[in-house]
């Protein structure tokens, strides 16, 4: 006895094939990549990239204290001019 299609069987074999081989593609990235942390497995480009974001931070944090001082001695100045 053959198989035949049913008018609801395409297109949910559509669907499938359609969202199922990226999901399963994801899921394989996904996987490759915790194998990768797991491991331990960093490159000198990723310790350069850490070293350069460490440094980008430490200058965003003392940029932000210079700013945060010279906000205080604006508002003194201006608490200063109302009080006269």
């Amino acid at each position: 006895m053959p198989f035949y299609y049913s008018a609801f069987s395409i297109p949910i074999i559509a669907i499938c094939l359609i969202f199922g081989i990226p999901i399963v593609a994801i899921i394989c990235g996904s996987l490759v990549e915790a194998l990768k942390v797991i491991k331990g497995e960093s490159g000198g480009k990723n310790a350069k990239l850490s070293e350069d974001e460490t440094r980008l931070i430490q200058e965003l944090h003392q940029g932000l204290l210079r700013m945060e001082k010279r906000i205080e001695a604006l508002e003194t100045i201006l608490l200063e001019d109302k009080r006269r």
